[in-house]
């Protein structure tokens, strides 16, 4: 019923509105004499009609779609500018994800570079009981983003490891220390460990005997011995009293120091040289705590006054020319007339009064064994 109703006001209005718009001949116009123009009255009256079926029709169900809502949607759909956006379709959203996520992925694959490889300075060491030793490791590529190191000893009965890879003997006996990537654990180094009995510090008729047959544990570190200082400080003040000045320009040598000097002899005249001058680490006197060398380490010391004195009176308060002139081939050192051990008065009197190097004294004899 309301659309008729509607329809019909709609027709009616229109037929209103050609009647005023064109112009009508004359017998039409007598034809249609009896029939009331509508005032403006009438005219206002129909178009509220109108508004109010536009709204019952909204409300019935139906969209109505005005030309000014038209031109508004029109409006909201074009953006500035006249130029029309693409549509936004679900494939073209999935593929922009698709390409986003491809994009992060490979941003962090270039930040993220696995190690590939570990090389270390060595891949075996033989280590008595109580010695430490450390390899350097290498890992590559070198812009690997994570160098982190897992240290593990497959018998820590035998050999122990830090989290630095500092190994340590602690029996006698054989294990794998392994280096692996904490970052790939699939990449790793191993260390073949051979612990073999500590090294027994060996006294001779109550001498403490350092020499090349006859070694010292690493771990042997006594310092300088106050029998021996104070042994010395009286010889100075007595070679000072006579206007002569002696003083003790090496002393007490630990086995990581004596190490690093032997190697730099090797380094600079070659192993044998350097073992006619300089004792390998474990085997100098000078990790006793017992030996001192005087003044200039020159053989022209020994035709200095100081020099002189120190060779004619030194075995008084206890020392001996450790390594004389002629004895190389049984001490296994050139001469050095500047190498005074400690000993006590007694012995180094006695020792002094034979003639005899300390090797001959005891008996021993003074050879690497390798």
């Amino acid at each position: 019923m309301k659309k008729k109703y509607i329809l019909g006001a709609t027709a009616l209005a229109a037929s209103v509105m050609i009647s005023g718009c064109k112009p009508i001949d004359e017998p039409t116009a007598a034809a249609n004499a009896d029939v009331p123009v509508p005032s403006l009255t009438t005219m206002e009256m129909l178009t509220e009609s109108l508004t109010d079926a536009d709204t019952e029709f909204a409300e019935y169900g139906e969209p109505v779609t005005t030309s000014e809502t038209a031109a508004a949607e029109t409006a909201e759909a074009v953006p500035a500018g006249g130029d029309t956006e693409p549509v936004q379709t679900a494939e073209s959203t999935e593929s922009a994800a698709t390409e986003t996520e491809t994009a992060s992925r490979t941003e962090t694959e270039v930040r993220t570079v696995g190690v590939e490889s570990i090389s270390l300075t060595f891949y075996s060491v033989t280590l008595q009981t109580g010695q430490s030793k450390m390899p350097i490791v290498t890992m590559s590529p070198e812009n690997a983003s994570d160098k982190s190191e897992i240290w593990t000893s497959s018998d820590t009965s035998v050999a122990t490891v830090d989290n630095m890879g500092k190994i340590t003997a602690v029996s006698e006996g054989s294990c794998t220390v392994r280096v692996t990537s904490a970052q790939n654990p699939e990449v790793y180094a191993d260390v073949e460990v051979t612990v073999t009995a500590g090294v027994q510090i060996t006294y001779i008729d109550g001498i403490l005997v350092v020499n090349k047959t006859y070694a010292l544990p690493a771990d042997y570190n006594p310092g300088v011995n106050s029998e021996a200082q104070a042994a010395f400080d009286r010889m100075q003040a007595d070679a000072a009293a006579e206007g002569l000045n002696i003083y003790i320009s090496s002393g007490f040598r630990s086995y990581d120091y004596q190490a690093g000097l032997y190697q730099r002899y090797v380094d600079k005249d070659g192993k044998a040289e350097a073992d006619r001058y300089s004792a390998r680490a474990g085997h100098s006197e000078h990790q006793t705590g017992l030996a001192f060398d005087l003044n200039s380490i020159e053989e022209s010391f020994a035709k200095t006054k100081e020099g002189e004195w120190v060779n004619r009176n030194c075995h008084k308060y206890g020392f001996i020319i450790r390594y004389p002139s002629d004895k190389e081939d049984i001490t296994g050192y050139k001469w050095e007339p500047w190498h005074i051990r400690y000993l006590g008065e007694d012995t180094a009197k006695a020792v002094y009064d034979s003639g005899l190097c300390l090797e001959e004294y005891l008996g021993i004899t003074s050879e690497y064994a390798e």
